[in-house]
């Protein structure tokens, strides 16, 4: 199933239970996989096992798609998830070592 597929199943599920849809709702959408993110993290130091921790991954992956459906109506998902995965393959550093490079001087040590 590709990620635009997904984001009108998610659509459809959201309007089947009556789930937040609108556009102001993207800051408790984005904050719900933040909340399901944590859950996969405790599901995995708890050792409750790969289908727990995938379940939870799956949930922040829900949030997200329907996060960029309301603030990303014109966007095609899968597009920009191939745009964006090119981008990253062509980048001269290995993936977090960009990240490091934007700390304060400080921390640099």
């Amino acid at each position: 199933m590709e990620l635009e597929e997904m984001k009108k199943e998610i659509e459809a599920l959201v309007i089947a239970k009556g789930f937040y849809n609108k556009p102001e709702d993207i800051p408790k959408k984005l904050l719900f996989a933040f909340i399901e993110l944590g859950e996969a993290s405790d599901a995995w130091k708890k050792g409750l096992g790969e289908e727990k921790i995938a379940e939870e991954l799956i949930d922040v992956i829900f949030y997200i798609l329907d996060a960029s459906r309301l603030a990303c109506p014109n966007m095609n998902m899968d597009e920009v998830f191939a745009k964006k995965l090119a981008k990253n393959l062509g980048r001269p550093y290995q993936y977090g070592e960009g990240h490091r490079n934007m700390q304060p001087e400080e921390n640099k040590k």
